[in-house]
């Protein structure tokens, strides 16, 4: 059985849905385009196909990936990301600024299509139509 957190915290219960370990690397090469249990596991060197099905299988009850058939005889599957799932964007942008900052080797880095320069991520306010850095983390009443 899943261990989970019983925290009464953002982080900690998003944390029972994508901290396992591939979850994450799962869904980002959903978002790239690897869209098949083949490509999917040919781009995560190392994950098994039983792990690689369970962790399917768990984030479509999660409801971040939907799978649609796509051959009967044997039946193979088609993966996409729901919503929730290609929300998930910003926090892979978040991870790649901060490796750019903190891994040893940075593989990747996040730039402005238009110009090339790299970019760094930003507040804003839709009340004040405006970017904020100041900002607090409210904890919201049962």
């Amino acid at each position: 059985m899943k261990t989970t957190y019983n925290l009464p915290c953002n982080i900690a219960q998003t944390l029972n849905i994508i901290g396992d370990r591939w979850t994450l690397l799962i869904v980002h090469e959903i978002m790239v385009g690897n869209t098949t249990f083949s490509s999917i596991k040919k781009g995560l060197d190392g994950i098994s196909s039983n792990l690689l099905s369970d962790r399917l299988k768990y984030l479509e009850q999660s409801a971040l990936v939907k799978s649609e058939l796509y051959s009967d005889h044997p039946p193979r599957y088609e993966y996409t990301l729901t919503q929730s799932g290609n929300d998930l964007e910003h926090v892979f942008n978040s991870m790649i600024l901060w490796g750019e900052q903190h891994l040893e080797k940075c593989y990747k880095r996040l730039v402005h299509e238009k110009c090339g320069n790299e970019i760094e991520i930003s507040y804003y306010c839709t009340h004040c139509e405006e970017n904020v850095d100041d900002l607090s983390v409210l904890k919201i009443d049962e």
